[in-house]
């Protein structure tokens, strides 16, 4: 590769690896969190280029300075904000030296908003792209890199400020909280095509999301003609793993996803939140010597009709942990929707419920992004179709007036079995503004559920009358010591829980595991069991999503088919897995993929036909 082409003219014929995260290499060096990134470019440079150095021999050959944040809205957190232009320059400086003569060196500069509640923007944002824009032009960077923007309208702005500053080559990177959309609203589609018009040479993503949904991105987005397209991806979502924050997408496993965006037209890769030197080595042997391939776009998806929903008969049964007590008791979790359509929702519920389901589980706004109430939903489910159904109840929403008073509604509708769970980091959601509450802990919260029952308020303030909630608690088996999650499990049936739902499982030996190692806890398990839907389904889930790992044999089994066949061979090893869990368990939770309701309504009957043959055999 020249390094003296234009960085445009070098992706035209070129594939370029960029490097990885700054903050994770940073922080796994000792560096705290809660201090300035981008000030260590003043008091410790050497550790700023050890970082860059590293992802250099790593084969990264696009080095982003050490500034994404260094504007003068985030350095007046930490009273730096008379050093925006020193910082900038020095980090241009630390960055070029660690670069050598065959990298290229972009300035980093990050969305100003994009960590708070979307508000109005302001002309002030428009200053301080200029200030750091200008900073990082004089000290002889090669292009500049926009990133991390959730709104188009402001990286629109900060185009429209710095394209007039220099010919230098620009990459406007978008960070979106959901696939194919922006935070305000756009499709990637429009957005690409605004951002081209405004004067951004390389467009792509970053952050927010791991490999897997940004291949799904470009896979559903339109993108302009002769665009060079540009991913950053986060090691997967970051989730607890043995009680410490992490991300789990493995080296070997971005190397594989590189060769995918490959295929899809991306010319420059590199990493971001959660990624390392080890990531960038991958991706840098698995692209070694390829040329770029051209970009297809894809074809636009027809639009889906809604769907009729069919009214069912209302009906009264007992509560699951009364029902499993007497035979096989099926759970199905359906997600609300993210927006406010609900009749196809609603005719997923009803198609489940006649082929069995003795519940329909509501998530609380699970991954941390927003959907429909499920509190609203249950009371329509309940009293308009018979439908019994299980609310899930995180501790990150509601401060302890709004847990209670969320509690109340619920019995005041009805609806008295639910779920607690500790839920997913706000931050990582669809509005990473949000503040994630936490007031109490799953275990706390579900004393105090329990205390409701006693007609005790959680002030402690007695009460005309008691509810009579179900209370369950997640159980996830995929951690190193069984023995501790089972302890921790233990503690949450001390503190009141009635009912177990546990991860979803994808191979035998681990269903015989939590059978052995839970049999002696007195309270009803129900084994969570979730069709796959494609290699790329089960690869995001094994990767990428906290609390879910796939046997080796799952994820082989799934690579070897495609399309409907795939579907068809995620439902046979739910089916088989469903063989081994009825030997075991009398409580069994399907979890819908993607609203494909019709996969759990296949395996709702196949329950059905197995649990009656087994009831008839046994007398």
């Amino acid at each position: 590769m020249d390094k003296k082409l234009d960085l445009r003219a070098c992706l035209q014929d070129n594939l370029l690896v960029g490097d990885g995260a700054m903050a994770t290499q940073l922080y796994q060096l000792g560096v705290p969190i809660g201090v300035s990134f981008e000030e260590l470019c003043l008091s410790n440079p050497k550790l700023v280029y050890q970082v860059h150095r590293a992802y250099y021999e790593a084969g990264a050959r696009l080095l982003e300075t050490n500034t994404f944040a260094a504007n003068r809205d985030n350095l007046s957190r930490y009273g730096l904000e008379s050093k925006v232009t020193r910082i900038n320059r020095e980090a241009v400086t630390i960055a070029r030296k660690a670069a050598g003569t065959d990298a290229y060196v972009v300035g980093s500069i990050g969305s100003i908003i994009a960590g708070r509640v979307r508000t109005k923007l302001s002309g002030d944002l428009r200053d301080q792209f200029e200030e750091q824009a200008i900073a990082l032009l004089h000290a002889g960077v090669d292009g500049l890199m926009l990133e991390t923007f959730l709104d188009l309208e402001e990286i629109l702005l900060a185009l429209d400020t710095i394209r007039p500053l220099t010919d230098l080559p620009i990459i406007g990177q978008l960070a979106t909280l959901e696939v194919g959309r922006t935070r305000d609203g756009y499709t990637l589609t429009e957005a690409f095509c605004q951002m081209q018009e405004a004067g951004a040479d390389i467009i792509g993503l970053n952050c927010r999301l791991g490999p897997a949904e940004m291949l799904r991105s470009f896979e559903q987005t339109v993108t302009p003609e002769n665009v060079i397209l540009s991913v950053f991806a986060n090691a997967g979502r970051l989730g607890l793993h043995d009680g410490a924050y992490a991300y789990k997408s493995t080296p070997d496993y971005f190397a594989e996803t590189a060769l995918q965006l490959r295929e899809l037209g991306v010319r420059l890769i590199g990493g971001c939140c959660g990624t390392t030197p080890a990531h960038v080595r991958q991706i840098s042997q698995a692209l070694a010597g390829l040329p770029p391939l051209p970009r297809i776009n894809p074809q636009p998806l027809p639009e889906q009709q809604p769907v009729a929903v069919q009214a069912v008969k209302e009906r009264h049964q007992p509560s699951i942990v009364e029902q499993v007590k007497h035979g096989y008791t099926v759970l199905v979790e359906f997600d609300p929707p993210k927006d406010l359509e609900v009749e196809q929702f609603l005719h997923g519920c009803c198609e489940l419920h006649k082929a069995g389901a003795d519940a329909i589980t509501l998530a609380d706004n699970s991954l941390a992004n927003v959907r429909m109430s499920n509190m609203a939903l249950a009371a329509i489910m309940k009293s308009k179709y018979g439908i019994d159904p299980l609310v899930h109840l995180t501790c990150r929403d509601r401060n302890l007036i709004g847990q209670q008073s969320h509690l109340m509604g619920l019995y005041a509708l009805g609806v008295d079995q639910v779920l607690v769970v500790t839920g997913d980091p706000s931050r990582f959601g669809d509005l990473p503004g949000a503040s994630s509450v936490f007031d109490v802990t799953s275990f706390e919260l579900i004393r105090m559920v329990k205390q409701l029952n006693e007609g005790i308020s959680f002030s402690g303030r007695p009460l005309k009358q008691k509810a009579q909630f179900i209370v369950g608690t997640a159980f996830n088996p995929h951690v190193r010591q069984i023995e501790a999650a089972v302890s921790r499990l233990e503690k949450k049936v001390e503190a009141g829980a009635d009912f177990i739902m546990t991860q979803p499982v994808y191979d035998v030996e681990t269903l015989k595991l939590i059978h052995q190692a839970t049999r002696h806890i007195p309270i009803p398990l129900f084994i969570g069991i979730m069709p796959l839907t494609s290699y790329r389904n089960a690869q995001f889930l094994h990767h990428e999503v906290p609390g879910i790992k796939l046997s080796p044999a799952a994820l082989e089994r799934m690579r070897q088919v495609q399309g409907e066949a795939a579907r068809r061979e995620g439902l046979a090893l739910a089916k088989e897995l469903l063989d081994v869990a009825i030997q075991y368990f009398q409580g069994l939770y399907l979890i819908t993929p993607f609203h494909y309701y019709e996969m759990s309504v296949e395996l709702l009957q196949y329950i059905r036909q197995r649990t009656a043959l087994n009831q008839a055999a046994n007398g």
